[in-house]
């Protein structure tokens, strides 16, 4: 188990996110989450993406593989990135429309292009080609994640991504893509995107606030609340649903009182973000819970 949460609900919730926003094809793409015991859970193989069940998901362990269904045939990667990187606990495998594109011409999206692209993705890396589901390409993907990499470019191919957990790899995959359809669109308008310097993003860094702690009293209104935080949150998962932003962009605040106020948080999923999650500010201070 991945902490509270079995497995295979995380892996069906993560793969028909990717599904819904068209980020993978009913019989592409892969994710796993590696248990602290080295059991790997793993999507199967030639299943509609669409309609994947908790049932199909795989469990390959020590004692060899159990589930109704065979493995998906890039298991090979994904053990060999597992191998490779000790830290790393889910990983993610697709072919957005946007990342095979720049796998076709051999090309990694810069992920200088905006600070939260280089924050959650850090400079993408590159695999070379070798024949899907062979135990040469798992090597490669994996040589290119031993560097250091968290996002891999698969030559005429697709992308994999990988984290500490499978929301982390799913939120590198989402953010690396939309860096790539940006760049496609800013190179189509006939100019040549803008990236930031060292400097840039050294500012860019620095942004996340820290509030000074709750003063005497400090405390947000009652009154209204709990319906603004609701209805918030319902504004912001409804944009994501449109695809407005991605699970790791923007920030947003409902006034509760003269000088309070709830804003989302820093590093939580703008597609599950909940009442509960807000942050309230009081009189420029962090408000007491």
């Amino acid at each position: 188990m991945t902490g509270n949460r079995d497995p295979r609900d995380e892996i069906l919730q993560v793969m028909e996110r990717i599904y819904r926003y068209r980020m993978t094809t009913t019989s592409g793409g892969n994710l796993s989450i590696r248990d602290e015991d080295g059991t790997v859970w793993i999507t199967p193989a030639a299943v509609d993406k669409g309609s994947l069940r908790r049932s199909d998901i795989v469990r390959v362990g020590a004692d060899g593989v159990t589930g109704g269904r065979p493995p998906s045939s890039e298991l090979p990667l994904h053990r060999a990135v597992y191998r490779a990187r000790p830290d790393v606990r889910g990983i993610l495998h697709a072919h957005p429309v946007a990342l095979v594109a720049f796998s076709l011409v051999h090309a990694v999206p810069n992920t200088r292009l905006l600070h939260q692209s280089r924050q959650v993705c850090g400079e993408g890396g590159f695999a070379r080609y070798e024949l899907p589901g062979s135990a040469a390409l798992g090597e490669s993907v994996a040589g290119a994640f031993a560097d250091g990499h968290d996002s891999v470019i698969l030559e005429n191919h697709g992308v994999a991504t990988a984290g500490a957990s499978l929301q982390e790899a799913f939120r590198r995959f989402e953010t690396l893509e939309f860096t790539a359809r940006t760049i496609i669109r800013a190179e189509a308008l006939g100019g040549v995107p803008r990236y930031l310097d060292d400097r840039a993003l050294a500012l860019a860094a620095g942004l996340r606030p820290d509030l000074p702690a709750p003063g005497p009293g400090a405390c947000l209104p009652e009154a209204g609340e709990s319906t603004s935080g609701a209805l918030l949150c319902q504004f912001v998962q409804r944009a994501y649903r449109q695809r407005l932003f991605t699970s790791t962009q923007g920030s947003f605040s409902v006034r509760t009182g003269p000088s309070s106020f709830l804003i989302t948080p820093y590093g939580i999923d703008r597609g599950s973000v909940m009442p509960v999650d807000l942050v309230g500010v009081a009189d420029g201070r962090a408000a007491a819970s």
